[in-house]
């Protein structure tokens, strides 16, 4: 299994924004092959800053995530409301 958490940093006041940018990639997502979970949170002590915690089959099917469509076309409209780059981090389970 993999986990991905992708934390995104966004502009004062892009909240909505960005709610409406990813409501049809958490939904495209969620119907995947191989995506286990595909969810978006809001930080309690930041407005601005929302966290993507994904869990995926394998490897394999995170990187067919990332050319599909869904996601090839959010890409951009986020990173037009970012206040700064991404911070992704992708794991292993362990224990």
């Amino acid at each position: 299994m993999i986990k991905v958490v992708a934390k995104q940093f966004i502009r004062s006041g892009k909240g909505e924004e960005l709610k409406n940018i990813v409501a049809d990639l958490v939904a495209e997502t969620r119907k995947e092959e191989g995506c286990i979970s595909y969810q978006l949170f809001q930080d309690v002590n930041d407005d601005n800053v929302f966290t993507f915690i994904e869990e995926w089959q394998s490897q394999d099917a995170l990187r067919s995530h990332m050319k599909a469509k869904h996601f090839v076309e959010a890409m951009p409209k986020l990173a037009g409301i970012q206040e700064k780059e991404t911070e992704i981090n992708v794991y292993t389970l362990v224990i």
